[in-house]
C-alpha cells in the first residue's frame, strides 16, 4: 500500500510504503531507483499486526521503481503499486508515481 502526502510547495512527496507481510518475514526493506537499489538503506519497521511500514520523501513529478526485500533475499512487489514495469531480469518492479 502506498500513501502520499505532498509538501506545501509540491516539490516533494512524503510516501509511506506499507507491506502486509503474508510471508511472515522477520525483516523488510524498500529498495528502489531512489536509493540505488540498496537493500540496507531503507529498512522498514515491523508493526504489531506483523506488517511493515516506512515513510520517506521523494521528488515530485516522477515515477520511481521499487521492490520490497524480505529477510535480506526475497524480492516482492507491492500488491497495490501505482503500476508495474519489467526490469532487466525480466521480472516486474513496482512503481510509485509522485
Amino acid at each position: 500500500m502506498l500513501k502520499k502526502n505532498y509538501t506545501k510547495t509540491g516539490k516533494k512527496c512524503r510516501v509511506t510504503f506499507k507491506y502486509p507481510n503474508p510471508e511472515q518475514a522477520q525483516s523488510a526493506a524498500v529498495a528502489g531507483d531512489f536509493n540505488d537499489w540498496s537493500t540496507t538503506a531503507n529498512p522498514m519497521k515491523k508493526l504489531k499486526d506483523n506488517s511493515f511500514s516506512l515513510t520517506i520523501f521523494l521528488e515530485s513529478g516522477c515515477d520511481s521503481s521499487f521492490r520490497y526485500v524480505l529477510d535480506n533475499d526475497i524480492w516482492v512487489n507491492d500488491p497495490e503499486a501505482d503500476s508495474y514495469v519489467v526490469n532487466e531480469f525480466s521480472e516486474k518492479n513496482s512503481v510509485v508515481t509522485v
